[in-house]
């Protein structure tokens, strides 16, 4: 299994991707997890000329033999009450599908929407309902659109698909050969055990974000920084074939200036110790890629 990690890793640290990509290439990374989550209207990428901008982040990854292999789309809720929110994001999520083609990404995670007193069968519809808007844009680019499983830690008493059962009967309800499932082991730490919910995920299971908490709220640091059982997780990706990368979403381990899900207190007379720094990250990435590397080599399944 290859190892791969998000862009999102120095979101808060380098100002462009390419910066970003050059940063996990020093850490030891070699395949790219392209962030999307934080598209505006006036970043490059929803301007006339994007198209330029993502083959100049896809000439500079192979000028460094990297590769992107897997992408998180637009964050947002599609099921808000904003329609204004609601246009932007279908706008950011389609285009982040056309660039997932020009870059050779296969999968992407999209995430489902929520709403505050609707019943599991309403969220299905209303969820479809957004999601076939993707289908044509899908079929085209020939990308595959990935749901992902939450926990009530995040949506509290709001249904979401929080187990592997729940995910494979959305999917099947979609009846789509492009539609398919992401694994979050941190929001499934969350919940308990995960071996038996991978497993009931089965082929449906194209892309995992493997991240670590303490079981409390979702928080994303490496493994080994919270209380993640790594085995049963490895023992149930081999055991369903699974066939993707082993992908680290861990980049929230440094807790920002006025992070979620943690915040750091103000000091009124100075804050010059308020954030962490560059220099701190970088250390930390290339421990995460060890860390990582232990944890495949230790059941034989690490590729370069």
């Amino acid at each position: 299994m290859k190892i791969a990690t998000t862009t999102g890793d120095f979101g808060r640290y380098v100002e462009s991707d390419k910066d970003r990509i050059t940063e996990l290439y020093r850490a030891g990374f070699r395949y790219i997890d392209l962030n999307m989550y934080r598209f505006t209207p006036d970043c490059a990428y929803m301007k006339d000329g994007w198209e330029q901008e993502v083959l100049s982040l896809k000439k500079h990854a192979e000028a460094l033999g990297m590769q992107f292999v897997q992408a998180h789309s637009q964050g947002g809720n599609p099921l808000s009450d904003d329609s204004k929110h609601v246009d932007f994001l279908l706008n950011a999520t389609i285009r982040s599908i056309e660039i997932c083609q020009i870059l050779g990404i296969k999968n992407t995670v999209v995430h489902n929407g929520c709403r505050v007193g609707i019943s599991k069968k309403e969220w299905f519809e209303l969820n479809k309902a957004f999601f076939e808007k993707l289908i044509p844009t899908m079929e085209r680019c020939g990308v595959n659109v990935l749901i992902e499983n939450s926990t009530k830690k995040n949506m509290g008493d709001m249904y979401f698909v929080n187990t592997g059962k729940e995910m494979v009967e959305f999917i099947e309800y979609m009846n789509h050969p492009q539609f398919h499932a992401c694994w979050d082991t941190g929001h499934a730490n969350c919940e308990g055990s995960q071996y038996q919910q991978i497993m009931d995920l089965g082929e449906h299971l194209y892309a995992i974000h493997y991240n670590d908490n303490h079981g409390n709220c979702d928080e994303h640091v490496i493994p080994y920084m919270g209380t993640l059982n790594h085995d049963e997780i490895i023992n149930a990706l081999i055991e369903v074939k699974f066939k993707g990368y082993f992908t680290l979403e861990c980049d929230n381990s440094l807790i920002s200036a006025k992070g979620w899900p943690h915040a750091r207190r103000s000091f009124e007379k100075d804050n010059k110790l308020f954030a962490p720094q560059l220099f701190m990250q970088q250390k930390l990435e290339s421990l995460m890629y060890d860390v990582a590397k232990y944890i495949l080599s230790s059941y034989g399944i690490f590729e370069e």
